[in-house]
C-alpha cells in the first residue's frame, strides 16, 4: 500500500511566501536599474547661454559690478561714444582732438550698476586697488633714515595707490594726512569717474 506524502498547510505557505520574496527582489532589479540607465541618458544638461551686450551702459546696468568686462560684453574695449562721455565727466573739452593713445589709455569697469572711467594718465594707477596700509613700507624707513625729519615722502618712494600721505619724524616714517578715499570696490576714488551717456 503506497503512502501519501502530506505536508501541513502552515508549512506551503511559508515556502509560498519565501519564493513569492525571492521573485519580487529579482524583478525590482531587472526593471529598476534599465529604468534608472533610460532616465540618465534621455534628460540632457543644457547650460544657458548667457546675455551679451555691446553697449557699456547696457552692460554695467545688467551686471552691477566687476573690475574689467568679461566674456559678456562684445563691444569695442573702448567706444567712441563712452570716451566723449567720459571727456565731460572729467571736464575735458569734448572738441579736442586728443591722440589715439589718451583714449587708448582710458579704461572703465562697473560699479553700483553704473560705468566708470580712468585715464592713466601721469602716474595714475587706475588698474590697482587702493593701499590703505598705515604700517609704513621698508623702502619708506630707508628714505627717512637718508633723509630724517623730511616733511614729506615723496610717492615715487610711497607708491601711487596710497591713499595717505606721508613724513619723516626724525628717521621715522609717519602718516601726514588722508589724500583720497576709497570707492565701493576698492578703488581710489579721485581717480575714477562716474560716467553718464551723453544725449
Amino acid at each position: 500500500m503506497k503512502r501519501k506524502l502530506f505536508v501541513s498547510s502552515p508549512a506551503v505557505l511559508v515556502l509560498t511566501v519565501l519564493v513569492l520574496a525571492a521573485c519580487s527582489t529579482a524583478l525590482s532589479k531587472l526593471t529598476a536599474e534599465p529604468a534608472t540607465a533610460i532616465l540618465a541618458t534621455t534628460v540632457p544638461t543644457v547650460a544657458p547661454t548667457p546675455e551679451t551686450f555691446s553697449d557699456p551702459f547696457a552692460y554695467c546696468a545688467a551686471v552691477g559690478q566687476i573690475d574689467s568686462p568679461d566674456a559678456r560684453y562684445t563691444g569695442p574695449r573702448m567706444t567712441d561714444a563712452l570716451f566723449k562721455d567720459y571727456l565731460k565727466a572729467a571736464g575735458l573739452d569734448v572738441n579736442t582732438d586728443y591722440p589715439n593713445a589718451f583714449k587708448q589709455m582710458t579704461i572703465w569697469r562697473c560699479m553700483n550698476n553704473k560705468v566708470y572711467a580712468c585715464n592713466f594718465g601721469a602716474n595714475i594707477p587706475c588698474n590697482s586697488k587702493a593701499d590703505t596700509d598705515k604700517t609704513p613700507t621698508q623702502a619708506m624707513i630707508d628714505y627717512c633714515k637718508q633723509f630724517p625729519d623730511s616733511t614729506f615722502i615723496p610717492m615715487s618712494v610711497t607708491g601711487h595707490s596710497v591713499i595717505y600721505s606721508w613724513h619723516c619724524d626724525k628717521d621715522t616714517p609717519e602718516i601726514l594726512d588722508q589724500i583720497d578715499t576709497v570707492d565701493a570696490a576698492g578703488y581710489q576714488s579721485s581717480f575714477w569717474q562716474l560716467v553718464e551717456p551723453v544725449p
